[in-house]
């Protein structure tokens, strides 16, 4: 988590990548990676390392969009030339991208489109319910460093819950960024 608890990183490792590995029912595990990485630089090449947790419990969203990571990226990058925040709108139809700033207002709509000739190139929206939220986007702009890591992009929004946008690594797992919404009475960021 960043130092002022808006934006929070998760790492998935899979089980194959461990010499012993035991789970007996599926769970979140909730760590500090600074601290993480002090201890794992504590350790030789031949150490033993173990890491046990308690179980967790895992959010429904209202609504998921999975699209492009390299439109997602473009998106994001475009939209912080115009304003510093950017509101993620999302219908059954389509999802919404718009962004206010002196120069005026910018809006993409991605339609959803599964008619594609490659899978990763679809934009497939699951919702549950309409959604609408502000986001800062230099927060969002960092996220999109990991599009390389994959073709696609997931991204889970619910009202009052923190934006997950999501990089599957291939075989490996994902890495998960975590953003809380910004309010209506929260100040402009001078830091953007």
């Amino acid at each position: 988590m960043d130092s002022s608890h808006i934006a929070l990183v998760a790492l998935l490792l899979k089980s194959e990548g461990f010499e012993h590995y035991r789970c007996d029912r599926n769970t979140s595990m909730g760590m500090n990676l600074g601290n993480m990485s002090k201890m794992l630089k504590c350790a030789g090449n031949d150490d033993i390392i173990t890491i046990k947790g308690d179980d967790g419990s895992d959010t429904k969203y209202h609504a998921i969009v999975k699209m492009p990571s390299a439109e997602f990226a473009r998106i994001c990058k475009d939209r912080a030339s115009i304003g510093d925040t950017v509101v993620i709108s999302v219908t059954k139809e389509d999802v919404k991208f718009s962004t206010r700033g002196d120069i005026g207002t910018a809006n993409i709509v991605l339609r959803q489109n599964t008619t594609v000739d490659k899978p990763e190139d679809a934009t497939v929206i699951e919702m549950n319910e309409p959604v609408s939220m502000t986001f800062a986007m230099r927060y969002m702009n960092t996220f999109t460093k990991a599009t390389p890591l994959s073709n696609t992009v997931i991204i889970s929004l619910s009202p009052d819950l923190p934006v997950v946008v999501e990089y599957k690594i291939a075989e490996m797992g994902y890495v998960r960024f975590y953003l809380t919404p910004k309010m209506e009475e929260d100040e402009p960021d001078p830091g953007a």
